[in-house]
């Protein structure tokens, strides 16, 4: 099966969004995680004037300052288990994504590092502590911008450059 890159449009619209997000939540409650602990909370952000603060905090989420809809995702901050919830999170966006897509929804995914992390977590009003990185913007996909955009002739690398069989 081949998964569609329709979820990695950034030129997003609103075109009744709010229809979805009951769906999108279900998926995040169910979405499994290391130890069925769900380290996560799910922050919606609707407020235009909010998603254009965070798109300006520190690292890859500039996506965010024309979308529709954020979903912000708030990691626990459990000491010693850092690396559980690296993995949980990029289960978690991964599965949104394609929920979203699911309902013709493009999504991208935006990631904050350094000071933008923290500022990211005072702007959504985040208890101190835990950690705020990945915010996915959402939208119906924009046609005239994504047929606007060049594209490289070979999007992904060739499969038999990235895979090997062994036995």
């Amino acid at each position: 099966m081949a998964v569609p890159f329709a979820f990695y449009w950034q030129h997003l619209v609103d075109h009744g969004i709010d229809l979805m997000i009951d769906d999108l939540l279900t998926v995040a409650r169910w979405s499994g995680s290391a130890s069925n602990r769900q380290p996560w909370e799910i922050i919606v952000v609707r407020d235009r004037a909010l998603l254009r603060q965070l798109a300006d905090c520190e690292g890859y989420a500039k996506h965010l300052a024309g979308a529709p809809l954020g979903v912000a995702l708030v990691m626990a901050g459990e000491e010693g288990r850092a690396d559980h919830e690296s993995y949980d999170e990029g289960r978690l966006s991964e599965r949104l994504m394609l929920a979203a897509d699911a309902h013709g929804v493009g999504s991208c995914i935006g990631w904050l590092i350094g000071e933008g992390q923290e500022r990211a977590r005072q702007l959504l009003g985040v208890a101190e502590g835990k950690k705020v990185r990945t915010i996915l913007s959402l939208g119906y996909p924009d046609e005239a911008a994504r047929a606007a955009r060049s594209r490289p002739e070979q999007p992904r690398k060739p499969l038999d450059t990235i895979t090997r069989v062994i036995g």
